[in-house]
């Protein structure tokens, strides 16, 4: 398999949201979790509302039956996926589905698309969650 077919398999599995959407379904309580390393946090900014939680911890946070999983996950509750621009979060959310997160998915286009479409951006990093 090859990384496009990877990418490919994830995002059938997804509701993809663009930015407007996500700005929609964060505002009615979906969870942003933005999986970006701290230094595009810093030169790009953040999602305001979003937690920020590197890649490398993001299944040991968000798993809704693990024992070091962060207060806000619930099973019920969307988590909304943000990378750079929308593919390691393709990744990322088919893998929380995968973990028992049925409304995961991520934001097309990533935070850039974000930004693009003129939604509230705030200073970074905020300390990721470790």
């Amino acid at each position: 398999m090859t990384v496009e077919e990877l990418l490919a398999a994830a995002r059938s599995s997804l509701d993809r949201v663009g930015p407007a959407e996500a700005q929609a379904m964060q505002a009615a309580g979906a969870l942003v979790v933005d999986i970006r390393p701290e230094r595009f946090r810093a030169e790009e900014g953040e999602i305001p509302g979003s937690l920020p939680i590197e890649r490398i911890h993001l299944e040991w946070r968000l798993d809704p039956a693990g024992a070091h999983r962060i207060p806000q996950v619930r099973a019920d509750r969307p988590v909304i996926v943000v990378c750079n621009e929308g593919y390691a979060s393709s990744l990322a959310a088919a893998d929380l589905k995968r973990l028992g997160l049925p409304l995961a998915t991520d934001l097309a286009g990533g935070f850039r698309a974000w930004r693009a479409a003129g939604l509230p951006v705030r200073p970074g990093p905020t300390p990721a969650i470790p």
